[in-house]
């Protein structure tokens, strides 16, 4: 009977987990998330985004004794987002977009939206993509950054928690003499 006992209970605790899944139009709807509420929900990204940005630097002199002098520089910028990351919705845009936020600061913000012909599709991390380059966003002060190719395959993710309570009450009964 103890052993029952336990393995209800610990059927109950798994049972009780929630569960990551891409979040889609049809969760809206399922949940009856307005505009309001969807920013009390954790999201989460389904996989790594990387941000690069470089700016070069050059210049050319001559020393005392006539040489040719070069000198140049790279800074390159990197921001790394891993999956499975928590961030935070800002605002949904007129279109349905949404503005997820990773980290605090002005126009630190990046677009998720489900993709055309794909109405209930995921919300998957938009920019504008350039053969070769990348997909352009602004993040943060007006900074220009290229996200990798790998990146627009991230999507938005929320956990999900089905919640089912059953009461049940086991007696075993001696039986009778007579």
């Amino acid at each position: 009977m103890k052993k029952l006992f336990f393995a209800i209970i610990g059927i109950s605790i798994l049972a009780s987990c929630a569960v990551k899944v891409p979040m889609t139009k049809q969760i809206k709807d399922e949940y009856n998330l307005t505009n309001e509420n969807m920013t009390r929900v954790q999201y989460f990204v389904s996989s790594e985004i990387i941000l690069e940005r470089s700016s070069k630097q050059g210049t050319s002199t001559t020393t005392s004794d006539g040489t040719l002098v070069t000198s140049s520089s790279q800074v390159s910028d990197r921001i790394i987002i891993l999956p499975r990351t928590k961030c935070v919705l800002e605002k949904v845009g007129d279109k349905g977009e949404v503005l997820i936020r990773f980290e605090t600061g002005p126009g630190k913000s990046i677009t998720f939206a489900t993709r055309p012909n794909m109405e209930a599709g995921k919300y998957y991390f938009v920019a504008d993509w350039q053969q070769g380059k990348g997909g352009k966003i602004i993040y943060g002060e007006k900074d220009e950054y290229f996200a990798t190719a790998t990146s627009g395959n991230a999507y938005l993710m929320v956990k999900v928690k089905k919640s089912q309570k059953n009461k049940r009450k086991d007696r075993v009964v001696k039986g009778m003499k007579v």
